[in-house]
């Protein structure tokens, strides 16, 4: 009898029942047989959609997040009429669950990595509108907020990725200042007890949640630079910052999530709904979020898994993105 092997020159594995197809699987692209129904198969991804999650306990704009889709965090902001909240509220993959209070309210204060459980906020705007920004630096462990090491520059709006222990914050604007405030391109690492003033970005920028995508030395930028949305990216690779592709269209406040190589970009201004996927080379445009707005909070572990939550109007919508593996039957034509 002919096989596979000695017709192509390889094997192809057998199960008895389709294996895990569930984010993240190993299973993805490979090909591989089913001896119960007899077929040769392989996962492949659908398009990915978001869809509706519960939403946070009180409503806020300007709010920062860290985390994965399953286990986030979201991090003071702005409350109705116009006051900068100290609460903080966790995400568990179902429902938001209020936690204690960040010791120095601020909104912002979007110099924030970590995980839902180990997070470090750093910076922001103590007053609206935006006046003064602090270098206040606080450390969650899970539990309680303990402040730490202050940052070189007091500053807000920025990016941040990384871990507790291993730090990256970049970009923001400092007020006060002449003549209004200074956008800044400066960069600053974290070691777990020091922060050190490294590579400057190619452009200055601040924006809301610049980015959620990467490691201290590994991480993505985009968002509003010379003052406008705009599509420029820039990519950390540990010591300078690169250009790497653009946006296919500038934001300003957008929410972000990822790595270097798998990153999503959602929302912000003008693009409210708009959701880009960037696999390391170029952006894609996939589904859009169901509810536009900006200065939302975003966190996510891939371009796979996101989660967005908050935004302006003081919403409270929370929507989650997954890209899931379908199974495809291999058939003769």
């Amino acid at each position: 009898m002919t096989t596979y092997k000695k017709e192509q020159g390889i094997n192809v594995k057998s199960y008895s029942s389709d294996p895990p197809n569930a984010y993240p699987s190993g299973f993805e692209g490979k090909l591989y047989y089913n001896s119960s129904d007899g077929l040769f198969k392989y996962q492949s991804l659908s398009g990915g959609a978001w869809a509706s999650g519960n939403g946070l306990n009180t409503g806020r704009k300007r709010i920062s997040g860290a985390g994965t889709q399953t286990a986030a965090i979201g991090i003071a902001g702005i409350t109705p009429p116009a006051s900068v909240s100290d609460l903080v509220e966790k995400y568990d993959g179902t429902s938001w669950s209020e936690v204690a209070e960040i010791n120095t309210a601020r909104y912002i204060g979007s110099f924030v990595f970590g995980t839902s459980t180990a997070t470090i906020v750093a910076g922001g705007a103590t007053t609206a509108p935006g006046v003064p920004t602090v270098n206040n630096v606080e450390q969650w462990n899970g539990t309680s907020w303990t402040e730490i090491t202050e940052i070189n520059k007091a500053k807000a709006d920025g990016g941040g990725s990384g871990s507790t222990t291993a730090g990256l914050i970049f970009g923001g604007f400092h007020m006060p200042a002449t003549p209004a405030y200074a956008i800044l391109d400066e960069t600053e690492t974290w070691n777990g007890s020091a922060w050190s003033e490294v590579a400057e970005l190619n452009s200055s920028r601040y924006t809301n949640d610049a980015t959620k995508a990467g490691t201290s030395t590994a991480a993505l930028t985009w968002g509003r630079a010379n003052q406008s949305p705009d599509a420029i990216v820039e990519e950390w690779d540990g010591s300078s910052w690169s250009e790497e592709g653009d946006l296919n269209e500038g934001r300003e406040s957008p929410g972000g999530s990822g790595t270097t190589t798998s990153a999503l970009a959602f929302g912000g201004t003008p693009a409210a709904t708009l959701t880009e996927s960037y696999n390391g080379t170029s952006w894609t445009e996939l589904a859009d979020l169901a509810t536009g707005r900006s200065q939302l909070g975003g966190a996510g572990a891939s371009n796979e898994s996101a989660l967005a939550f908050g935004g302006d109007t003081f919403q409270t919508n929370t929507e989650e993105w997954t890209i899931t593996h379908t199974l495809k039957k291999v058939t003769t034509s």
